[in-house]
C-alpha cells in the first residue's frame, strides 16, 4: 500500500522486480479524497489525515472501508496461499491498522475482519489510534493469540522528516506490549522518508524466512 499522493503502479515495478518469485503483489491504488494536512487539497490518500499525533483523532472510518477493501482483494486468493499486508508511510499505517483488526477479529467499526494474515511489512510509518490497542487486546483471549501469531517487520529512517522517527520507534513498543511478539523492528542511520536497496534486501530476507521457508508463520 503505498503513501500519501502516489499509486499503485509505482510501488509495482519496484517490487516485481525482488528476487521474490514465489510472491504475487497486489498493488492498489487509493482514492482520491481532500486531506486535511495538504489544507484540504484532494490527492490519493487511503485515509484523511491532520497533524500526526500518538493520540490525535484519526480517520476511523477512512481506515476501516481502506483496510476492508484490501481484506476483500486478499479474500479473493487461493485458500492455501499466505497473505500479508505491507504498505509505506500512509499505506505502512493501513498495513499495522490491519495487523490490529486481525486481532480483534473486527474492524474499528465493529464489523468482522475475514482475513487470515501470516505477514506484515511497515515501512517509515505509524500505528494509527495505537494508545488504545493494548487495551482491547489484552481483554480478549483470541485477540492475544491472534496477535502472537502475526510476525511484523518495521523499517524507519532516523532521519525521516516526514514521519519522525519516534513515531516509527513508539509503534513497535506498543504492538509488542500489546502481545504481538514477533516485531523486529529495524533502524536506518541517516534514512529520510524513502527506501533504499538495503531495506528492500532485508524485507526480502525477512519475507523469505516468514513465508516461503515456513509452515506455521
Amino acid at each position: 500500500m503505498h503513501g500519501l499522493g502516489d499509486n499503485g503502479s509505482s510501488w509495482s515495478q519496484l517490487l516485481d522486480n525482488l528476487p521474490l518469485p514465489n510472491i504475487k503483489w497486489i498493488c492498489p491504488t487509493a482514492p482520491t479524497r481532500p486531506v486535511t494536512v495538504l489544507g484540504g487539497f484532494p490527492c490519493t490518500a487511503w485515509f484523511d489525515e491532520g497533524e500526526l499525533s500518538e493520540d490525535g483523532p484519526n480517520d476511523v472510518e477512512g481506515l476501516d472501508a481502506s483496510v476492508s477493501h484490501i481484506a476483500n482483494l486478499l479474500s479473493t486468493e487461493p485458500t492455501d496461499v499466505k497473505l500479508g499486508i505491507g504498505g509505506f508511510s500512509m499505506g505502512a499505517a493501513c498495513a499495522l491498522y490491519s495487523a490490529t483488526c486481525f486481532a480483534m477479529g473486527k474492524y474499528g467499526n465493529g464489523s468482522p475482519y475475514p482475513v487470515n494474515l501470516k505477514a506484515i511489512v511497515g515501512l517509515s510509518g505509524w500505528l494509527p489510534g495505537g494508545w488504545s490497542l493494548r487495551n482491547m487486546i489484552e481483554g480478549s483471549q483470541d485477540g492475544l493469540r491472534r496477535a502472537a501469531s502475526l510476525p511484523i517487520f518495521l523499517c524507519h529512517g532516523r532521519g525521516d522528516e516526514v514521519v519522525p522517527y519516534k513515531f516509527g520507534e513508539r509503534s513497535s513498543q506498543i504492538l509488542s506490549s500489546a502481545g504481538f511478539r514477533y516485531v523486529a523492528f529495524k533502524i536506518y542511520e541517516g534514512l529520510g522518508h524513502y527506501t533504499v536497496p538495503k531495506e528492500m534486501e532485508e524485507v526480502c530476507q525477512w519475507l523469505n524466512a516468514r513465508l516461503v521457508g515456513s509452515s506455521n508463520i
